[in-house]
């Protein structure tokens, strides 16, 4: 019996079953899907080739604009390309090796935007709290060597959870319930024990989660003090406008994803698709939004779309 029940975990094919209890909504669903990739796609390239094209805009704030677009574009691309193939043409099975690369690659390029994220908090530090120092402090070599760092963390942070995974035996029931291979709904696939796993997952959530939280609120924290210093209230508007888009991009990406996290662990009697649109909502809503809200509020880089669409 143990040997019927258990499989190795070499030759172990999941199947990824979409949206359940909404089987029959999936090309809809699909339709929004789609379309908020798109955008977001759009917008996030748009960024990078002007971003590129543009001399003036070698910058430092630039460069980390470029880095959140990267990892803005990475983090849908993880998802949303298999559940469309579920949506679209009811392919729904995935080997273990493919499982365990969407679980690294999806939480990788997660960890590096959240990275990302408090490198562009510290950018406003400085340059709102010592900005004579602005062009020594942050170079673009600099900014290159911070992204390599992040590249290099993500990755040593988040190999631990496929390598997990992997020593696991899976039992013959191996239907997960989300549109993605998600760690977790992967590991209570699992016979053995998954003790080491849900350890290691929530660690993770506490130390790279809580600690960018506390150095993004840390920063913040010292801009306000340095902001309510300015006499001037021309220059005092002025140093928070510098500070909105980041603000605005920053609540988008951890409000829904705390939202979806809480709602998943502690919302037993919410509909389990609630939780996986939820998930989904939480990779394409910021990617789609970043774009426009750096658009909208940075002038500099809005005047450079606008310049290069007219020459266009």
């Amino acid at each position: 019996m143990a040997a019927f029940n258990l499989t190795p975990s070499e030759s172990s094919t999941f199947t990824l079953m979409g949206i359940p209890g909404l089987e029959d909504a999936h090309t809809w669903i699909s339709i929004p899907l789609s379309m908020c990739y798109i955008t977001g796609l759009l917008g996030n390239f748009l960024i990078l080739f002007v971003v590129g094209k543009e001399q003036t805009l070698h910058k430092p704030m630039y460069l980390l604009l470029c880095m959140l677009a990267l990892t803005d574009i990475g983090v849908p691309t993880s998802v949303v390309p298999r559940a469309l193939f579920i949506f679209w043409f009811n392919f729904r099975a995935i080997t273990l090796g493919g499982c365990l690369s969407q679980i690294f690659f999806l939480h990788m390029v997660s960890v590096m935007h959240s990275a990302v994220l408090v490198a562009m908090a510290f950018d406003r530090y400085v340059a709102i709290c010592i900005p004579l120092r602005y062009t020594t402090i942050l170079t673009n070599a600099r900014i290159a060597m911070l992204g390599l760092v992040v590249l290099i963390k993500a990755v040593l942070f988040i190999l631990p959870l496929p390598l997990l995974l992997s020593r696991l035996p899976f039992c013959a029931n191996r239907l997960i319930p989300h549109t993605f291979c998600e760690h977790i709904a992967v590991a209570k696939l699992s016979c053995g024990d998954t003790t080491v796993n849900r350890v290691y997952s929530l660690v993770m959530a506490f130390v790279v989660t809580g600690l960018d939280l506390t150095l993004i609120a840390l920063s913040y924290g010292l801009i306000l003090k340095a902001v309510l210093r300015i006499s001037s209230r021309k220059a005092h508007q002025k140093a928070l406008n510098t500070c909105t888009a980041h603000i605005c991009v920053m609540l988008t990406s951890y409000i829904l994803g705390l939202f979806s996290t809480l709602t998943h662990r502690f919302g037993q009697g919410i509909a389990p698709h609630v939780h996986i649109i939820l998930a989904n909502l939480y990779f394409l809503v910021p990617t789609m939004l970043n774009p426009i809200i750096y658009g909208v509020k940075t002038k500099e880089l809005r005047d450079k779309v606008g310049q290069y669409m007219c020459r266009r």
